[in-house]
Protein backbone atom coordinates (compact mmCIF):
# COMPACT_ATOMS: atom_id res chain seq x y z
CA UNK A 1 0.00 0.00 0.00
CA UNK A 2 3.04 2.33 -0.27
CA UNK A 3 1.56 3.58 -3.54
CA UNK A 4 -1.61 4.76 -1.74
CA UNK A 5 0.46 6.35 1.01
CA UNK A 6 2.45 8.35 -1.56
CA UNK A 7 -0.77 9.76 -3.04
CA UNK A 8 -1.95 10.71 0.44
CA UNK A 9 1.40 12.40 1.10
CA UNK A 10 0.83 14.60 -1.95
CA UNK A 11 -2.68 15.48 -0.78
CA UNK A 12 -1.29 16.40 2.63
CA UNK A 13 1.22 18.68 0.89
CA UNK A 14 -1.63 20.42 -0.94
CA UNK A 15 -3.50 20.95 2.33
CA UNK A 16 -0.45 22.32 4.10
CA UNK A 17 0.18 24.82 1.30
CA UNK A 18 -3.32 25.92 0.32
CA UNK A 19 -2.41 29.57 0.86
CA UNK A 20 0.67 29.28 -1.35
CA UNK A 21 1.19 29.03 -5.12
CA UNK A 22 1.77 25.38 -6.00
CA UNK A 23 2.80 23.76 -9.26
CA UNK A 24 1.79 20.30 -10.40
CA UNK A 25 5.49 19.40 -10.40
CA UNK A 26 5.87 20.32 -6.70
CA UNK A 27 2.80 18.31 -5.80
CA UNK A 28 3.73 15.23 -7.85
CA UNK A 29 7.22 15.11 -6.32
CA UNK A 30 5.59 14.37 -2.97
CA UNK A 31 4.22 11.16 -4.50
CA UNK A 32 7.54 10.36 -6.21
CA UNK A 33 5.74 10.50 -9.56
CA UNK A 34 5.92 12.53 -12.73
CA UNK A 35 3.52 15.43 -13.15
CA UNK A 36 1.61 13.60 -15.87
CA UNK A 37 1.19 10.31 -14.04
CA UNK A 38 0.22 11.94 -10.76
CA UNK A 39 -2.34 14.14 -12.47
CA UNK A 40 -3.84 11.09 -14.20
CA UNK A 41 -3.94 9.03 -10.99
CA UNK A 42 -5.43 11.82 -8.88
CA UNK A 43 -8.22 12.50 -11.36
CA UNK A 44 -9.06 8.82 -11.72
CA UNK A 45 -9.27 8.27 -7.96
CA UNK A 46 -11.19 11.43 -7.09
CA UNK A 47 -13.17 12.27 -10.25
CA UNK A 48 -11.88 15.85 -10.13
CA UNK A 49 -8.70 17.52 -11.32
CA UNK A 50 -5.98 18.71 -8.95
CA UNK A 51 -6.75 22.32 -9.84
CA UNK A 52 -10.43 21.85 -9.09
CA UNK A 53 -9.65 20.22 -5.73
CA UNK A 54 -7.45 23.17 -4.75
CA UNK A 55 -10.15 25.65 -5.80
CA UNK A 56 -12.85 23.81 -3.86
CA UNK A 57 -10.78 23.59 -0.70
CA UNK A 58 -9.71 27.26 -0.84
CA UNK A 59 -13.30 28.42 -1.31
CA UNK A 60 -14.44 26.13 1.53
CA UNK A 61 -11.89 27.67 3.90
CA UNK A 62 -12.75 31.16 2.63
CA UNK A 63 -16.43 30.58 3.41
CA UNK A 64 -15.59 29.32 6.89
CA UNK A 65 -13.51 32.42 7.50
CA UNK A 66 -16.28 34.75 6.34
CA UNK A 67 -18.85 33.27 8.73
CA UNK A 68 -16.56 32.93 11.74
CA UNK A 69 -14.48 36.13 11.61
CA UNK A 70 -14.90 39.81 10.84
CA UNK A 71 -12.20 39.88 8.15
CA UNK A 72 -12.98 42.08 5.15
CA UNK A 73 -14.11 40.27 2.00
CA UNK A 74 -11.25 41.84 0.02
CA UNK A 75 -8.70 40.50 2.52
CA UNK A 76 -10.19 37.00 2.35
CA UNK A 77 -10.12 37.18 -1.45
CA UNK A 78 -6.41 38.03 -1.52
CA UNK A 79 -5.60 35.46 1.15
CA UNK A 80 -7.05 32.63 -0.92
CA UNK A 81 -5.37 33.57 -4.18
CA UNK A 82 -7.78 35.90 -5.97
CA UNK A 83 -6.36 39.09 -7.49
CA UNK A 84 -9.63 41.02 -7.38
CA UNK A 85 -12.81 40.93 -5.28
CA UNK A 86 -14.76 40.45 -8.52
CA UNK A 87 -12.87 37.26 -9.39
CA UNK A 88 -13.36 35.99 -5.84
CA UNK A 89 -17.09 36.76 -5.89
CA UNK A 90 -17.54 34.96 -9.24
CA UNK A 91 -15.71 31.83 -8.03
CA UNK A 92 -17.48 31.94 -4.66
CA UNK A 93 -20.91 32.10 -6.31
CA UNK A 94 -20.02 29.23 -8.65
CA UNK A 95 -19.28 26.93 -5.71
CA UNK A 96 -21.66 28.14 -3.03
CA UNK A 97 -24.54 29.61 -5.03
CA UNK A 98 -24.39 32.89 -3.09
CA UNK A 99 -21.99 35.84 -2.94
CA UNK A 100 -19.56 36.43 -0.03
CA UNK A 101 -21.66 39.21 1.49
CA UNK A 102 -24.67 36.88 1.68
CA UNK A 103 -22.55 34.17 3.33
CA UNK A 104 -21.52 36.66 5.99
CA UNK A 105 -25.21 37.37 6.71
CA UNK A 106 -25.97 33.61 6.79
CA UNK A 107 -28.22 33.92 3.72
CA UNK A 108 -28.48 30.65 1.78
CA UNK A 109 -26.55 27.39 2.07
CA UNK A 110 -22.83 26.88 1.61
CA UNK A 111 -21.16 23.98 -0.18
CA UNK A 112 -18.20 22.69 1.84
CA UNK A 113 -15.64 20.20 0.53
CA UNK A 114 -13.72 18.31 3.19
CA UNK A 115 -10.06 17.34 3.04
CA UNK A 116 -9.49 14.22 0.94
CA UNK A 117 -8.37 10.95 2.47
CA UNK A 118 -7.50 8.22 -0.01
CA UNK A 119 -8.99 4.82 0.84
CA UNK A 120 -8.80 1.76 -1.36
CA UNK A 121 -11.82 -0.52 -1.43
CA UNK A 122 -11.04 -4.03 -2.62
CA UNK A 123 -14.27 -5.10 -4.28
CA UNK A 124 -13.33 -7.66 -6.90
CA UNK A 125 -16.95 -7.73 -8.06
CA UNK A 126 -16.01 -6.76 -11.59
CA UNK A 127 -13.33 -9.18 -12.86
CA UNK A 128 -10.40 -7.64 -14.72
CA UNK A 129 -9.00 -9.61 -17.63
CA UNK A 130 -5.33 -8.95 -18.24
CA UNK A 131 -2.09 -10.59 -19.18
CA UNK A 132 1.54 -9.62 -18.66
CA UNK A 133 3.98 -9.77 -21.56
CA UNK A 134 7.47 -8.59 -22.36
CA UNK A 135 8.16 -6.95 -25.68
CA UNK A 136 11.08 -5.39 -27.45
CA UNK A 137 10.69 -1.77 -28.48
CA UNK A 138 7.52 -0.88 -30.36
CA UNK A 139 7.85 1.41 -33.38
CA UNK A 140 4.81 3.56 -34.15
CA UNK A 141 4.01 6.28 -36.66
CA UNK A 142 1.43 8.99 -36.15
CA UNK A 143 0.62 12.58 -35.31
CA UNK A 144 2.06 14.15 -32.18
CA UNK A 145 0.95 17.15 -30.19
CA UNK A 146 2.41 18.66 -27.03
CA UNK A 147 0.03 19.61 -24.23
CA UNK A 148 0.74 21.67 -21.14
CA UNK A 149 -0.07 20.11 -17.79
CA UNK A 150 -0.74 23.56 -16.35
CA UNK A 151 -4.42 24.11 -15.62
CA UNK A 152 -5.09 20.60 -16.95
CA UNK A 153 -4.79 21.81 -20.56
CA UNK A 154 -4.05 18.23 -21.65
CA UNK A 155 -7.42 17.02 -20.35
CA UNK A 156 -9.15 19.59 -22.55
CA UNK A 157 -6.93 19.30 -25.61
CA UNK A 158 -6.69 15.54 -26.15
CA UNK A 159 -10.43 14.97 -26.87
CA UNK A 160 -10.28 17.83 -29.40
CA UNK A 161 -7.27 16.19 -31.05
CA UNK A 162 -9.23 12.94 -31.44
CA UNK A 163 -12.11 14.84 -33.06
CA UNK A 164 -9.66 16.30 -35.57
CA UNK A 165 -7.86 13.07 -36.53
CA UNK A 166 -11.15 11.22 -36.85
CA UNK A 167 -12.49 13.83 -39.27
CA UNK A 168 -9.40 14.70 -41.35
CA UNK A 169 -8.55 11.17 -42.52
CA UNK A 170 -5.60 10.59 -40.17
CA UNK A 171 -7.16 7.57 -38.46
CA UNK A 172 -8.13 6.00 -41.80
CA UNK A 173 -4.55 6.38 -43.05
CA UNK A 174 -3.08 4.93 -39.86
CA UNK A 175 -5.44 1.94 -40.03
CA UNK A 176 -4.20 1.18 -43.57
CA UNK A 177 -0.57 1.65 -42.49
CA UNK A 178 -0.75 -0.78 -39.57
CA UNK A 179 1.57 -3.74 -40.17
CA UNK A 180 2.79 -4.58 -36.65
CA UNK A 181 1.67 -7.00 -33.98
CA UNK A 182 -0.74 -4.56 -32.33
CA UNK A 183 -3.78 -4.27 -34.56
CA UNK A 184 -5.45 -0.96 -33.88
CA UNK A 185 -5.16 2.80 -33.47
CA UNK A 186 -3.16 3.88 -30.43
CA UNK A 187 -3.46 6.86 -28.12
CA UNK A 188 0.05 7.14 -26.67
CA UNK A 189 0.91 9.27 -23.62
CA UNK A 190 4.53 10.34 -23.28
CA UNK A 191 5.71 12.10 -20.14
CA UNK A 192 7.79 14.97 -21.51
CA UNK A 193 10.27 15.35 -18.64
CA UNK A 194 12.72 17.57 -20.53
CA UNK A 195 10.28 20.23 -21.71
CA UNK A 196 9.10 23.20 -19.68
CA UNK A 197 10.46 21.82 -16.40
CA UNK A 198 8.29 18.72 -16.60
CA UNK A 199 5.15 20.75 -17.19
CA UNK A 200 4.26 19.17 -20.54
CA UNK A 201 3.39 15.87 -22.17
CA UNK A 202 3.31 14.57 -25.73
CA UNK A 203 0.21 12.80 -27.00
CA UNK A 204 0.30 10.62 -30.11
CA UNK A 205 -2.46 9.21 -32.23
CA UNK A 206 -0.53 6.40 -33.87
CA UNK A 207 -0.27 2.81 -35.06
CA UNK A 208 2.46 0.18 -35.03
CA UNK A 209 4.35 0.35 -38.32
CA UNK A 210 7.47 -1.34 -39.67
CA UNK A 211 9.13 0.50 -42.54
CA UNK A 212 9.68 4.07 -43.67
CA UNK A 213 7.80 6.88 -41.99
CA UNK A 214 5.19 8.31 -44.41
CA UNK A 215 5.42 11.96 -45.34
CA UNK A 216 3.53 14.18 -42.94
CA UNK A 217 3.86 11.73 -40.05
CA UNK A 218 6.38 11.21 -37.24
CA UNK A 219 7.93 8.11 -35.73
CA UNK A 220 8.15 7.13 -32.06
CA UNK A 221 10.16 4.27 -30.59
CA UNK A 222 8.45 3.03 -27.41
CA UNK A 223 11.11 1.38 -25.20
CA UNK A 224 11.25 -2.36 -24.54
CA UNK A 225 9.22 -3.11 -21.45
CA UNK A 226 7.18 -5.50 -19.39
CA UNK A 227 3.54 -4.68 -20.08
CA UNK A 228 0.26 -5.38 -18.35
CA UNK A 229 -2.46 -5.49 -20.99
CA UNK A 230 -6.06 -5.06 -19.85
CA UNK A 231 -9.06 -6.04 -21.93
CA UNK A 232 -11.71 -3.34 -22.11
CA UNK A 233 -15.23 -4.06 -23.32
CA UNK A 234 -18.03 -1.55 -23.66
CA UNK A 235 -19.05 1.68 -25.32
CA UNK A 236 -16.52 4.50 -25.46
CA UNK A 237 -15.50 6.61 -23.68
CA UNK A 238 -17.20 5.32 -20.52
CA UNK A 239 -15.74 1.80 -20.70
CA UNK A 240 -12.18 3.10 -21.03
CA UNK A 241 -12.59 5.60 -18.22
CA UNK A 242 -14.06 2.94 -15.94
CA UNK A 243 -11.18 0.60 -16.73
CA UNK A 244 -8.58 3.24 -15.87
CA UNK A 245 -10.28 3.94 -12.54
CA UNK A 246 -10.50 0.26 -11.62
CA UNK A 247 -6.84 -0.28 -12.51
CA UNK A 248 -5.60 2.57 -10.32
CA UNK A 249 -8.01 2.03 -7.44
CA UNK A 250 -7.91 -1.78 -7.26
CA UNK A 251 -5.20 -3.38 -9.39
CA UNK A 252 -2.11 -1.26 -8.76
CA UNK A 253 -2.52 -1.01 -4.95
CA UNK A 254 -2.54 -4.81 -4.61
CA UNK A 255 -0.53 -6.10 -7.59
CA UNK A 256 2.96 -5.41 -6.32
CA UNK A 257 3.76 -3.59 -9.56
CA UNK A 258 4.41 0.08 -10.22
CA UNK A 259 4.04 2.14 -13.37
CA UNK A 260 7.42 2.08 -15.13
CA UNK A 261 7.16 5.73 -16.17
CA UNK A 262 7.63 5.06 -19.88
CA UNK A 263 4.89 5.69 -22.50
CA UNK A 264 1.52 4.01 -22.00
CA UNK A 265 -1.24 3.67 -24.55
CA UNK A 266 -4.84 2.83 -25.26
CA UNK A 267 -5.52 0.57 -28.26
CA UNK A 268 -8.74 1.00 -30.22
CA UNK A 269 -10.02 -1.54 -32.72
CA UNK A 270 -12.38 -0.87 -35.64
CA UNK A 271 -15.35 -2.07 -33.56
CA UNK A 272 -18.37 0.23 -33.30
CA UNK A 273 -17.36 2.56 -30.41
CA UNK A 274 -21.00 2.86 -29.31
CA UNK A 275 -21.49 -0.91 -29.00
CA UNK A 276 -21.60 -2.55 -25.54
CA UNK A 277 -19.38 -5.26 -27.09
CA UNK A 278 -16.72 -2.83 -28.39
CA UNK A 279 -13.25 -4.29 -27.70
CA UNK A 280 -10.18 -2.21 -26.82
CA UNK A 281 -7.06 -2.56 -24.69
CA UNK A 282 -4.95 -0.66 -22.18
CA UNK A 283 -1.16 -1.18 -22.30
CA UNK A 284 0.68 -0.03 -19.17
CA UNK A 285 4.46 -0.45 -18.68
CA UNK A 286 5.22 -1.93 -15.26
CA UNK A 287 8.16 -2.67 -13.00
Amino acid sequence: MAWVESIQKAINFIEENLLEEMTIEQISKQANASAFHFQRTFTLLTNISIGEYVRRRRLTLAAQELITTSCKVIDVAYKYGYDTPEAFTKAFRRQHGIVPSEARKFVGKLTFYERLVIQVTLKGAEPMKFNIVERDSIRVIGKKREFSLLNEENLKGIPKMWDEVNSDGTCRFLAKSNNGQIKGILGVCVDNRDANSNQAMDYWVATEHIGETPEGYECLEIPASKWVIFEVRGAMPDAMQSAWKQIFSEWFPTSGYQHAGTPEFEMYTDDDPTSPDCYSELWIPIK
